[in-house]
Formats: C-alpha cells, sequence, structure tokens
C-alpha cells in the first residue's frame, strides 16, 4: 500500500514537471520574441571582466567584445596574478586593441570569494558610471551594451541581467561533460530562470552577465558587501530590490557561454555547489521542489517500483519530452538544436544533476578552486577548518633565515 502511494505520487510529480517544462519553454519564447529597446543615449560604459586560467576559447570570447555596436565603452581585463594562465591572452588582446581592452592586476584577497576580489579591483580601475559584470566564458552579440543602455535609462531599474545559453559541444575535442553542460544550462536554467521571472515575478540574477550603476554598487556597500558569499550575483539581486527599492530587468538578447573541455566529474562537481547554494539561498521546501524540473528521473523512480506498462510509458514519455524541450530551446536561444547524440545524453545528465540535487540536500561543503569551504544560510562562506595536522608554509625569506 506504501509503495503504491509512493509511485503515485512520483507519477504525478512527474507529469506535474513535464507541464512545467512546457510552460517554462513557452515562456522563453514569449520573451525571446518581444521587441529590444534602443537607447535614446549612450552613457560610456565599463565591462568587467575577471579571468582565471584557460577557459574554453577564451581569445574568440573576448575577442567578440573588442567591436560592439556601441560608442564609448572599455573592457577592464582583470588577473588575480600575472602568473595566471589567462594573462598572457589578455596581454594579447590589449596589444590588439588598445584603446578597448586594458589589464587590471588584483589588489588583495579580502574575500572568501575569489571573484569578488577581482571585481573590487576592477570596479576600482574603471572609468565609468555602468559597471557591467562579464564572466570569461562569455560572448555577446554586438547590440549588447545597447540594450543595456537602454534599461538603465529607467531610473527605477537597478540590476540587468540574461538569459544564457550554452555552446561548444559541436567543437572538435568536446568533452562529454561540456554536452551535459550546455544541454542543462539552455534546456533547464534558462527556461526556468524566464519562466519564473514572467510568471512569478521572482528574480534570479546570473552572475554570467549583470549590469549595475556605481552609484548602486556603492549604495550597497560596494562588491566588498559580498565577498563572503557563493551567491554574490543572486544576493546583489536581492539586495537591490530590498534595500534599495529598484528592480531587477531580465534582458532579452541572451548571452552564450562557451563549454568545450568540461568533462563529466567537472560537470556534477559544478551543479553540486550549485545545489549547495540554491538551497541555502532558497530553503529546504523550494529546494525540494527544484525536483519537478526533473521529471524524467521522478518517472524512472516510479518505474522502478512499479514496471507496469502505465509507469514505463510515463517514464518514456517524460525522456521523449525532454529531448523536445532542450532541442526546442537550443533553436530559441541559439537558433539551432542540439544534435541527436546530445539529446540523447539527456537522460545521462538529468541522473548526473540528480546526484548533484541529493548532494546539496545534505551536505554544505564544496570545493572550489582548492579551498574547501562551508557554504551557511544565504550562501555565506566559511573556511573549513581540517583536523589534519598542518604543514607550516615556509617563506622565501624565512628559508633564507634558516639557511
Amino acid at each position: 500500500m506504501a509503495s503504491s502511494v509512493v509511485v503515485l505520487a512520483l507519477a504525478a510529480a512527474a507529469a506535474a514537471g513535464v507541464v512545467l517544462t512546457w510552460f517554462q519553454l513557452a515562456a522563453l519564447w514569449a520573451h525571446l520574441r518581444a521587441a529590444r529597446p534602443a537607447p535614446t543615449r549612450h552613457p560610456p560604459i565599463s565591462i568587467l571582466k575577471p579571468l582565471c586560467g584557460l577557459d574554453d576559447q577564451l581569445a574568440a570570447n573576448l575577442r567578440s567584445f573588442a567591436e560592439l555596436a556601441y560608442p564609448s565603452y572599455e573592457v577592464v581585463l582583470g588577473v588575480r596574478s600575472q602568473a595566471d594562465a589567462a594573462y598572457a591572452i589578455a596581454c594579447d588582446t590589449v596589444r590588439r586593441w588598445p584603446r578597448r581592452f586594458r589589464i587590471a592586476v588584483q589588489e588583495g584577497a579580502p574575500g572568501l570569494n575569489p571573484k569578488v576580489n577581482q571585481l573590487m579591483t576592477l570596479a576600482r580601475r574603471a572609468r565609468h558610471d555602468i559597471l557591467v559584470i562579464s564572466d570569461s566564458n562569455a560572448r555577446v552579440e554586438r547590440s549588447y551594451l545597447d540594450e543595456i543602455a537602454a534599461t538603465l535609462e529607467d531610473p527605477t531599474v537597478g540590476l540587468v541581467t540574461h538569459p544564457l545559453v550554452g555552446d561548444g559541444e559541436e567543437d572538435r575535442g568536446a568533452e562529454l561533460g561540456a554536452v551535459a553542460d550546455n544541454l542543462h544550462l539552455t534546456g533547464v536554467i534558462t527556461p526556468s530562470i524566464v519562466a519564473a521571472k514572467l510568471l512569478c515575478g521572482k528574480d534570479y540574477v546570473v552572475g554570467k552577465s549583470m549590469a549595475m550603476r556605481r552609484a548602486d554598487v556603492d549604495a550597497l556597500g560596494g562588491f566588498a558587501s559580498v565577498k563572503d558569499v557563493l551567491a554574490e550575483d543572486f544576493v546583489l539581486g536581492r539586495a537591490v530590490v530590498e534595500q534599495l527599492r529598484k528592480r531587477v530587468v531580465l534582458a532579452h538578447s541572451p548571452v552564450t557561454c562557451v563549454s568545450v573541455r568540461r568533462r563529466l566529474g567537472g560537470f556534477v562537481r559544478r551543479y553540486a555547489r550549485w545545489n549547495v547554494m540554491q538551497r541555502q539561498c532558497a530553503g529546504v521546501p523550494a529546494y525540494v521542489a527544484l525536483l519537478l524540473e526533473n521529471p524524467a528521473l521522478l518517472s524512472v523512480l516510479a518505474a522502478a517500483i512499479d514496471r507496469s506498462t502505465p509507469m514505463v510509458a510515463l517514464a518514456c514519455a517524460a525522456g521523449a519530452s525532454r529531448m523536445a524541450t532542450d532541442a526546442l530551446a537550443g533553436r530559441l536561444l541559439r537558433g539551432r538544436a542540439f544534435s541527436p547524440r546530445a539529446l540523447l545524453l539527456g537522460s545521462v545528465k538529468d541522473l548526473l544533476c540528480a546526484g548533484a540535487w541529493a548532494y546539496g540536500l545534505v551536505s554544505r561543503t564544496i570545493e572550489w578552486r582548492s579551498h574547501r569551504l562551508t557554504v551557511l544560510r544565504g550562501s555565506r562562506l566559511r573556511v573549513r577548518v581540517r583536523t589534519a595536522r598542518r604543514i607550516p608554509v615556509v617563506t622565501p625569506v624565512a628559508a633564507r633565515k634558516a639557511a
């Protein structure tokens, strides 16, 4: 009897999840086809771009920012140090477009969030009063800044963010993790963000692309206010609404995030970290509700308990629905569907995401850039203290004295 109740609950949740994914896709379609605003004036803009290592096709990503159709802007490239692998590419980019790009080497590391540490330096070096934060794996359309400038003409708007699309899995040497990465970003994350905004009025800011006025950043305490949180984008978006009483706007032009060399293990680790962050930001009830976005998993669990024809048919239908929505999301966001090989991997990707979701439910610990951290409520970070024996760090000065 208990197993029957569980099966029915799983089947109902899977069916609801299938309906939800199609509603999300409809919301995405409506959002992308809406008219994009045009600016009446063109204030100068500073693009802050933190770099860390050799992202996939980094040089090409930076090149997409070299000749945007906007009269006055700069791109400030941030590196943690000149030893960073991205520094050479940054220097070459500045040599090719010296009037467009500059380099800023990070000054100090006051917080636990390495990206925010870079943003603090980048903001100080930026010359203009509109700040656009853009990740190093992002590529944009030539009209990218026009929509930002037009939206920020409204004084009630405090932050502009963008829908995201994954690309690069068809390139030579692409790893399976890149296929999963691009599928999930395009077919799950972006439709859910757009639907949450259009249908529920919920703001989910993704820091891969967001724009704010310098005055608004300063009013919130600067980027230093989020130096010790994992989800600095989410926290800034919430602060814009709750503290500044301004709006967050989701732009219409998608930003492409390039993923080519990510392996499946890297994909799982990344989304495990995201899930820890989501649970600490959203709370357990909302986090559990995220399972509705994985109807294939729910239907497979129902079919595993009850191998009846209806349950197996539901599992097949949920899998087919996921392939269809992923394909359509690809067409809407990047002008072409994913390959059949990529779409078939979607079921495996959903199972891997389920593992990452389970990790986020029971754990607060993440590995991030070789640091082991604990994520507290609101995604606040704390260094996880190891009980293992400490190994003394010998500095060059100490070593010379010892000698």
